[in-house]
């Protein structure tokens, strides 16, 4: 096997191959590592990278298979960590200048439950200021580029994991998901990424406690994607929300042949560019081929769900980066101090109304659901901004004007409905270069189903980095 197609092993084939003794732990890690070493540059996908302890922890993992000890369930496999969840001893820096030698004291529960799964942790990737963005660059540590075309952003905020999954630097990358941060660089990159419903995977408060937020995978097979899941989920003594019992979502493929699919292309509200429209209706028809009814529904959702998700973000998420603006604005990205000042325009008349907004919402949503097994509509409204976009700047979709944080996602009104657990998936390419993709959308804490449909459709369209042809060309 060439240090390419190690680079881009899937995690389940890896485990395999190490269990066999057909491929080390070292060997896996130093090919990923050489390529960073080489074109890392070009991507800037990490913040730290650990070498040395990487490689004696893959020694490590290499011992234990060769000596018949019992493995854990990502036993010598790479994973970076988003620059935001905490390690205790490592620095965490949040993407921003205030916390750039900030050194964490404790480890957040899903890194705990990946470090003692037998992770081997590489490195830190890169994140947007605060991860208050849906694009990935700032002041501290740069502009992080897509590998599918450097002109453009790999999405945000978890944009650095995403970066190194589909340049081959790692098997595997958390993220974390507030307002679509998982599924956001997921549909970027031409990557599965997985918002859990609210409460399956534990977090740290006070973010643990806001039911937008949601700590998740990402990974470049769906079956991947899932053996991640089962590791990073279950409850967690610092997190009184955590959901009991743990859940084992299993590699199982739904028949599309009894599956009712309803789907939206602009969720009633959403200005979509063409590219994303094409693609969204080629994967709907993929599914169709495969047998699914899938029916056009009409959600009755207006711009009031955007402006919900921007008031309740500013509520709890901007005051808490608010709170650094009159002692260190002047060290704050742009992005940065636009989101902390309208926070402070918020009060809790807004916050009531987010609030309201997502009944009405789910008034409408959750009723359809009871007569379908899943909702799909695109991850993004157009394929990326580019690199280093500025909100400041503005922005339109096929001519039209859109607010230029949250116009072009489609992603947020899950995090609204946080209970619903979504995975994005691939649907194509965009005339740039850039993936698109949809979203699968299943009912509250229904996470196999959503997982078994994107596994059914995975098996059609052929794994999305199984070949040199559908990777990135890099090096």
């Amino acid at each position: 096997m060439s240090d390419l197609e190690l680079c881009y092993l899937p995690a389940t084939e890896a485990l395999a191959a190490f269990r066999s003794g057909s491929l080390s732990p070292v060997e896996l890690l130093k090919a990923q590592l050489a390529r960073i070493a080489e074109i890392g540059s070009d991507i800037n996908a990490f913040s730290f990278l650990y070498a040395d302890e990487a490689i004696a922890a893959a020694r490590e993992a290499e011992r234990r298979y060769r000596s018949g000890e019992q493995v854990r369930p990502l036993e010598g496999i790479p994973v970076a960590i988003k620059d935001e969840s905490l390690i205790a001893g490592k620095i965490t820096t949040f993407g921003s200048l205030i916390f750039k030698e900030e050194v964490a004291s404790v480890t957040s529960p899903v890194n705990e439950h990946l470090i003692n799964a037998g992770a081997v942790i590489m490195g830190r990737t890169t994140t947007p200021e605060f991860s208050c963005a849906g694009f990935t660059h700032s002041r501290l540590w740069g502009v992080t580029r897509n590998p599918w075309n450097r002109e453009f952003t790999t999405g945000g905020s978890s944009g650095g994991s995403a970066a190194a999954l589909a340049a081959g630097f790692t098997t595997l990358a958390s993220g974390s998901d507030i307002g679509g941060s998982i599924r956001i660089p997921a549909s970027a990159c031409g990557l599965i990424g997985y918002k859990p419903p609210y409460g399956r995977n534990a977090d740290l408060a006070p973010f643990g406690f806001d039911f937008y937020n949601h700590p998740g995978p990402l990974a470049r097979t769906v079956a991947d994607c899932i053996l991640m899941q089962n590791v990073m989920s279950g409850p967690h003594p610092l997190d009184v929300v955590s959901l009991r019992p743990k859940i084992e979502i299993a590699n199982q493929p739904a028949d599309l042949k009894s599956k009712r699919i309803a789907y939206s292309i602009d969720l009633g509200f959403k200005q979509v560019s063409e590219d994303v429209r094409k693609n969204t209706l080629g994967a709907i028809g993929r599914l169709r081929d495969m047998g699914a009814e899938v029916v056009e529904v009409d959600l009755g959702w207006t711009q009031s769900a955007e402006e919900a998700a921007r008031d309740y973000l500013a509520s709890i998420f901007g005051t808490w980066v608010a709170q650094y603006l009159d002692r260190h604005g002047d060290e704050l990205s742009g992005y940065t101090r636009a989101f902390a000042q309208s926070a402070r325009t918020k009060g809790m008349r807004e916050y009531l109304r987010s609030l309201e907004v997502a009944g009405e919402m789910y008034g409408t949503f959750g009723p359809m659901m009871e007569n379908f097994d899943a909702f799909i509509c695109p991850t993004l409204a157009l394929p990326a901004v580019s690199a280093d976009f500025e909100p400041s700047g503005g922005l339109q979709i096929s001519g039209q004007d859109v607010e230029p944080m949250l116009g072009w996602l489609m992603t947020h009104p899950f995090n609204t409905l946080s209970r619903c657990p979504v995975v994005s998936v691939p649907s194509g390419l965009a005339p740039s270069g850039v993936p698109t993709g949809i979203q699968i959308v299943g009912k509250t804490y229904c996470d196999q189903d959503v997982f078994s449909i994107a596994l059914a459709y995975e098996a059609e369209i052929g794994a999305w980095y199984g070949s040199n042809e559908r990777r990135p060309m890099l090096g």
